[in-house]
């Protein structure tokens, strides 16, 4: 009787490996296919304009005060240290696109050295950030 007993047990027994193995396999897919986004970390009232083009590779912003101030990665950047920034971003996830979002009243030779930065970071592909007009 004890015999019998043993073997209804094991028979009712689930095996939940190829379940686990199917969980993972789609964790792995989600975590490789998922593209992160590095934000500049502050609104600007961006300059309006008639004619305009989305950009959808993007993944870095840089936002440009009207201050001056330069914003990366939800902080407060130096235009001197823009590139290094830059580089230490595409070494996480290379993208060939960055996109300024600068405030309508920046100085244009602000946005320009930010502009060399970029380039200077080896990236030949910039676009200006604006709002429908």
């Amino acid at each position: 009787m004890a015999r019998k007993r043993i073997r209804e047990d094991e028979e009712a027994a689930i095996d939940m490996t190829p379940m686990l193995d199917i969980v993972f396999i789609m964790l792995i897919f989600f975590i490789v296919t998922t593209s992160f986004v590095k934000e500049a970390g502050i609104e600007v009232n961006k300059p309006k304009a008639a004619n305009q083009s989305k950009q959808k590779s993007a993944n870095i912003f840089i936002a440009v005060k009207d201050n001056g101030e330069i914003w990366l990665d939800k902080r407060r950047v130096d235009v001197e240290r823009v590139a290094a920034n830059i580089e230490k971003i595409l070494a996480e996830q290379p993208t060939d696109v960055v996109i300024i979002q600068a405030d309508k009243d920046a100085k244009h030779g602000v946005v320009v050295k930010v502009m060399d930065a970029i380039k200077e970071a080896g990236i030949d592909r910039i676009s200006i950030a604006a709002a429908k007009g």
